[in-house]
This record gives C-alpha cells, sequence and structure tokens, in this order.
C-alpha cells in the first residue's frame, strides 16, 4: 500500500472489549442434529464470554498529524459496534443473529462489517484489513482480507 506519495503508511491495531451470551443453535437443524454438531454449545440457556476485539487499519501517516486514523474516532466505532454486543444474548437482541449461528467466526464476520459501515460514514483514507475475536485465550478468529 502506497501513502501520501512518500510511502509512509502503518497499521493500526485497536482493542476493545465486551461480554455477551450465546447458544450454538440452527433452526434449520432437528434439535437431535443441533445437539450432536454443536454438543455443549448447544445448551438450552446458551453461554458467555468476555470477547476482545481487535481492529486492523492501514492507511497513509498523514504528514500534518502523523496518524492514520484519530483514536478518537476509532474508539467511537469500536464504542457503537461493541455496543450493540455488549451484555446481550445473540440469539434473542442481536437480529444479525436470529437466523445465523454466533459462532466466533460469524460473530468476527459481524464485527469487521458494522466496523466497515461505521469507517465509510467517516473522511478518513484508513481502511480496515482485520478483525481478530478471541472468545478466550486459547481460541481466537482472524476474519477479513488476510
Amino acid at each position: 500500500m502506497s501513502g501520501n506519495g512518500s510511502g509512509d503508511w502503518a497499521r493500526l491495531a485497536r482493542r476493545a472489549h465486551f461480554s455477551c451470551g450465546h447458544r450454538y443453535y440452527q433452526p434449520a437443524l432437528s434439535e437431535e442434529a443441533n445437539r450432536e454438531i454443536f454438543g455443549s454449545c448447544y445448551s438450552e440457556h446458551g453461554h458467555g464470554h468476555n470477547y476482545i476485539l481487535e481492529a486492523y487499519l492501514e492507511g497513509p501517516i498523514d504528514p500534518l498529524t502523523g496518524m492514520v486514523i484519530n483514536l478518537m474516532d476509532v474508539d467511537a466505532i469500536l464504542k457503537v459496534v461493541t455496543g450493540e454486543l455488549d451484555h446481550r444474548h445473540l440469539n434473542f437482541d442481536v437480529p444479525a443473529f436470529k437466523d445465523e449461528v454466533p459462532t466466533t467466526e460469524n460473530v468476527a464476520k459481524f464485527c469487521f462489517r458494522r466496523i466497515q459501515e461505521e469507517l465509510e460514514k467517516g473522511a478518513s483514507p484508513a481502511k480496515l484489513t482485520s478483525v481478530r475475536l478471541y472468545e478466550n485465550e486459547d481460541l481466537w478468529v482472524d476474519y477479513g482480507k488476510l
């Protein structure tokens, strides 16, 4: 990626946290099939996680500000996205997961798309390249333009 003519560009990462519950359940499958495929993640009442979301943005370094994108803007975008998920039960409270299993992969995809939508509302030339979503310390998903 070329930057401002001098080749000055950078990748910036920002981390945010949110907590939510979910149940692995696919309405198109029978109860028996759901139980077989999803095991303990199929639990009737669901379970929760304390997620860590990392957003990776890249772009030219502005020669005036020295930034790829203002961190206040990044934080505002992440607050919008995580606010839609924080302290929610994904299957019941987030329309995107009404008919989609809220796996770590699908939650990462949701976060990427929502961050992208919010980023496009601004004037920054920074581009979202990927997100990394940690469900816990030994399970995470990278999603985006990898």
